[in-house]
C-alpha cells in the first residue's frame, strides 16, 4: 500500500492554525517574512504563500488595508495588485513551468471566499492532470513539494523578475 503523508495540513483539519484577528492583516507584521511565507511587501499590497494550496506555487497577493468590498480599492492599491499578479505569474512560470493558470478573487463567502473580510487575489498554477480523486474522495489535496522549498524557488525567482522589471 501507498501512503500519503501531508501532516503539515493536520492544523488545517483541526483548526489549530486560526490565530486571533484576521490573519491578513496580521501576516505582514511579522518581522520573519519566510515563516509566514510572505515572499515580498509593496507599498499598498504583499505576496504570499498560500498556507494551505491548491497546488504547488499557490500565492495571494493581497493589499495591507482591510477591506472585503472590491471597489473600495484606491487606484494605488489596484495597481499595484495586478502589477504584483504579473510579476508574481512570471516568477512562477520560470520556477515551476506550469502549463496554465486559476487567477482570481473570492468575494464574499456565497462567492467561494474562505476569509470573506480581507480582500486577496489568488494565483494557482495549474499542470494538466492536477486534479484527481484525492479531493472528491478523500477531501485532500496532494501537493508534490514542501512548502519552504518552493518557498525557496519562488522568492528567489520573484527577486530576480522585480530587479528586471521596468516598469517597479
Amino acid at each position: 500500500m501507498d501512503r500519503l503523508w501531508a501532516t503539515w495540513r493536520m492544523a488545517y483539519i483541526t483548526g489549530k492554525h486560526k490565530d486571533t484577528g484576521c490573519v491578513f492583516c496580521n501576516a505582514p507584521k511579522s518581522t520573519k517574512d519566510e515563516e509566514v511565507l510572505i515572499l515580498h511587501k509593496g507599498s499598498h499590497c504583499f505576496i504570499i504563500m498560500n498556507l494551505f494550496p491548491y497546488n504547488n506555487g499557490h500565492v495571494m497577493v493581497i493589499p495591507y488595508r482591510h477591506t472585503s468590498d472590491i471597489t473600495t480599492l484606491t487606484d494605488e492599491e489596484s495597481f499595484e495588485m495586478m502589477k504584483f499578479v504579473r510579476i508574481m505569474t512570471k516568477a512562477i512560470k520560470k520556477s515551476l513551468n506550469p502549463e496554465g493558470f486559476n487567477i482570481g478573487m473570492n468575494i464574499g463567502r456565497p462567492g467561494g471566499a474562505g476569509i470573506a473580510d480581507h480582500l486577496h487575489m489568488h494565483i494557482v498554477p495549474r499542470w494538466t492532470g492536477d486534479t484527481n480523486f484525492m479531493p472528491v474522495i478523500g477531501e485532500t489535496r496532494v501537493i508534490s513539494e514542501h512548502l519552504e522549498a518552493t518557498y525557496n524557488k519562488l522568492y528567489t525567482t520573484l527577486q530576480e523578475e522585480l530587479k528586471n522589471d521596468k516598469n517597479i
